[in-house]
This record gives C-alpha cells, structure tokens and sequence, in this order.
C-alpha cells in the first residue's frame, strides 16, 4: 500500500502551494520546528543523562522530570505540529525521500521508548529516586533516547539534500526504499 496518491493529493491542495511557495511563512515555520526541537531535545537531553547517571547525579530523578517534562511536551507539540506543516508544504519530495522515512521510523522508536519508560520504568520510580547511577532498565531508556535522537536530528538535516530524489538515476534499492514509482510503464 502506497501513500503516494495522498500525497499527490496533498501537493495539489492550494494550502501545500501556498506554503511551499510563500516566501516567508515556510521559513519561518521551518525556524520554528528548529527551535521548538532545541528546547525539546535540550531538556530531554538533560533527563537523558541524569538517567544515564552521567549529570545532575544528586538531584532526584523525579525532580528532574517534574521540571523538564513540561518544556518537553511545550516542545514537542509545537515542533511536532510544525513538522506536519512542513510535510504539508512539499508531500510528495518528503514522502519519497530516505532520510525522511528513517526520522519516522526513529520517530516511533523514540515515541515507544518514552510510552515505555514512563509507563514502566517510572512508574518505580520511588524506589531509584535518588541513585547515583539509576537501574539498567533507566539507562537503557536515556541512551536509546539520546541515540534516536541523534538519528533523527541528522536525517532531518539531510531531508533537504536531494542525493537519492526519485527523479535521478538510483540503484533500484534505492528506488524501491524512496517508493519510487516508474510513471512510465
């Protein structure tokens, strides 16, 4: 099943034209989803590495998310929904691009890594709290973290290089990961 028509379709909407064409709406939310994720993954890298037991090793963990979850989610939305835009404004190039499609898959696996920390690992929380070094289970969450979110901010940036565009000569393992489609059969 192919996503493809959706986004021919999304492309053709005057909304995907007039911010992909705007000269200076689609900057400005493109700053927007850059700054909103440096606030998100400012504070997540923080809890982060208190979870690695690396920072902050005398602060309780627990303080440290009370104070850093909200900015994460203020972050989050709003680059999150700036993300979407950004989509919205050139569907088809995103739709068939690799880095694209790597940043949403690291996105879901950074999205069930934080389903699964906060509503496993944090949940004991009590009994951790104030541990220099947190239990594996917490480690393993902050690295995963701080990994995932390594590989999305790089395939974000890379999105916008057009090595493997679909309308180049590619191998066609490369065309078949774009999902490129062959208009002339």
């Amino acid at each position: 099943m192919s996503l493809l028509p959706f986004c021919e379709w999304l492309a053709s909407t005057k909304g995907s034209i007039a911010l992909h064409e705007s000269l200076y709406i689609y900057p400005l939310v493109e700053s927007v989803h850059v700054l909103t994720l440096c606030v998100f993954v400012g504070t997540s890298l923080m809890l982060d590495l208190r979870l690695l037991g690396v920072a902050l090793r005398r602060v309780p963990v627990s303080e440290v998310t009370g104070r850093l979850v909200p900015w994460m989610v203020a972050g989050f939305v709003v680059m999150f929904i700036s993300g979407i835009l950004l989509f919205y404004a050139i569907p088809i190039r995103s739709y068939q691009n690799i880095f694209f499609r790597l940043k949403v898959i690291a996105l879901l696996l950074a999205g069930a890594n934080a389903w699964v920390f906060h509503n496993g690992v944090q949940r004991t929380v009590a009994r951790w709290d104030r541990d220099l070094i947190p239990p594996k289970k917490a480690r393993f969450a902050g690295a995963a973290s701080l990994a995932l979110w390594a590989v999305i901010i790089v395939c974000g940036r890379m999105i916008a290089y057009n090595w493997f565009d679909c309308d180049m000569p590619q191998p066609p393992l490369i065309k078949w990961a774009a999902g490129c489609v062959d208009r002339q059969r």
